[in-house]
């Protein structure tokens, strides 16, 4: 008798101190899951702080001797213009011309007036993207030299593009976290919570486009980061 009343107790006991984890357990196990996903934008407006500007020209023509000094004397003409204007020497790169030879060519059967047709590329790299800007208007001059620079192939257009990403990173992932809390607070006091701390955060991708297709120097910088935070009672 008395050791059925002495298990019995213990058994009892067994019983409570399980009930009180279980229901710690899941007592935690609730205020885990009570989790608010947000998401936080931040944009920003810069300016471009590099440039890529190819000058293209093209010179027809049956030798191949006559075609390499008026290359070379163009090519004297466009770098002359250009360091007048500003640009610096290490900014400026002459390709190797692309010369066609049309008479090589076994699907062409047509007649061609020349039997070279070559194009030269001259390409300007600079951070002086307000000079470049400027001296793209001002090519026209070129043509008082005899130098007509050719546009339309989509190989060399100018490009625009922002190098400085990790000097407006810092803030611009303070704005987002900012902006994500902010909807998370109002999320907590729609539903009768308060917000807690954060459970896990994502940083998220962060993209560079042009503002517009009319301004592409002026560069749109977004990042969204996602945020979870806790909800308690």
């Amino acid at each position: 008798m008395k050791n059925w009343l002495f298990e019995a107790a213990i058994l009892a006991v067994g019983l409570i101190v399980g009930g009180w984890f279980v229901r710690d357990g899941l007592s935690d196990f609730s205020s885990r899951s009570r989790v608010v996903t947000v998401k936080g934008l931040a944009e920003m407006e810069v300016k471009a702080d590099k440039v890529t500007w190819p000058l293209t020209y093209k010179v027809l023509g049956n030798d191949l001797g006559s075609l390499y000094n008026e290359i070379k004397e163009t090519n004297g003409k466009i770098t002359a213009f250009l360091k007048e204007k500003g640009i610096k020497a290490e900014e400026i790169s002459v390709n190797a011309p692309e010369i066609i030879d049309t008479r090589a060519d076994r699907y062409n059967n047509t007649p061609q007036p020349y039997r070279y047709n070559v194009t030269t590329v001259i390409t300007v790299t600079s951070r002086q993207v307000d000079l470049v800007r400027n001296l793209i208007n001002e090519q026209s001059e070129l043509l008082k030299q005899g130098v007509a620079i050719t546009s339309g192939d989509y190989r060399y257009n100018v490009s625009y593009d922002y190098t400085s990403l990790n000097d407006i990173k810092p803030q611009m992932i303070e704005d987002a976290t900012k902006n994500a809390r902010t909807a998370a607070e109002k999320f907590a006091k729609d539903s009768g919570s308060k917000l807690g701390g954060i459970q896990r955060a994502n940083q998220g991708q962060f993209s560079i486009t042009d503002r517009d297709p009319n301004t592409p120097y002026i560069k749109q910088v977004r990042v969204v980061t996602t945020i979870d935070y806790s909800l308690e009672d």
